[in-house]
């Protein structure tokens, strides 16, 4: 898509002959010819990029993955991920399998951010998959969702599977779906919306985004499955701070905030934590009272 909005701007798609606005109408028996723009090989190279390291061994790292950053290339995003970042900060990976995600255990979605396990040899490669596969290693997050859970803690339910309309969307479908379960308890309520704890059994592709979006408590600020429209809903009263909650968020409010694995090599249980950023932790700050008030 992102190539071919590219060389749409860049005159490669003409309609008649001549090159037309994107969102140009068009007319039954006009010609369009496209010529698309060359393909870009992909590689993985090493970019000295910001990294939050958390732990380091010589057979896993744990980061701390900023929002907005793509985990791996793809197109689209050929550069910038935590891939080139990783090649500047380990060197070589020994799990080079898939030159453009080494060591890649498990995602988080470029605008969630949070805890991730990368292996930096293949035997903690296929150790760490085994206990993602196996439902061993813990992943929670926190997820501020709008409105307000029947239940305070629940078990969420449903196969993934792609958008039967919608490709670039996951949704929870009847047929050809994995899968997926996501257990949640409210931590925080706020009227409006609320602050859950969010534990996955299952990683599938947008999870916690899809499943909450299905049961009508999308995440706040998603830009694909929420519905920030809903601050026109809001009561007058609390409607201030749902439209300062919406606008300070910029991205959906996920963050991947605890990481429990067995060590690869010494069987050690290890969990790690990561606080808030910033923008998240701004956001809830507004919805909470005042001291004193």
């Amino acid at each position: 898509r992102t190539r071919i909005q590219n060389d749409l701007a860049a005159g490669r798609v003409l309609v008649q002959g001549r090159s037309r606005p994107k969102g140009f109408k068009l007319k039954e028996g006009w010609r369009v010819t496209y010529e698309p723009s060359p393909v870009r090989e992909l590689e993985a190279v090493a970019q000295d990029l910001p990294l939050d390291v958390v732990h380091q061994d010589p057979h896993l790292i744990v980061l701390n993955k900023a929002a907005g950053m793509v985990v791996h290339p793809a197109p689209g995003h050929p550069d910038g991920t935590v891939v080139n970042a990783l090649l500047h900060h380990v060197g070589r990976f020994r799990t080079a399998d898939d030159p453009l995600r080494p060591g890649i255990v498990h995602r988080l979605d470029r605008d969630t951010s949070g805890l991730m396990a990368v292996a930096l040899t293949p035997e903690a490669h296929n150790h760490l998959a085994d206990q993602l596969k196996d439902r061993r290693m813990g992943r929670d997050y926190q997820a501020l969702s709008w409105g307000q859970w029947h239940e305070d803690a629940g078990t969420l339910q449903g196969d993934i599977g792609r958008h039967p309309r919608h490709r670039v969307r996951m949704a929870v479908v009847e047929r050809q779906g994995r899968p997926a379960t996501t257990r949640y308890t409210v931590q925080e309520d706020f009227g409006f919306a609320q602050l859950c704890r969010v534990k996955l059994e299952t990683g599938r592709t947008h999870q916690i985004r899809v499943h909450f979006a299905h049961n009508h408590h999308p995440v706040v600020g998603d830009p694909l499955y929420g519905d920030d429209r809903r601050v026109a809903g809001v009561h007058p009263l609390d409607r201030v701070r749902a439209q300062a909650m919406v606008k300070g968020a910029g991205r959906q409010m996920l963050h991947a905030f605890r990481l429990a694995l067995t060590h690869p090599a010494t069987g050690q249980e290890m969990v790690f934590e990561a606080p808030l950023p910033e923008d998240f932790a701004t956001v809830l700050a507004g919805l909470r009272p005042a001291p004193g008030v």
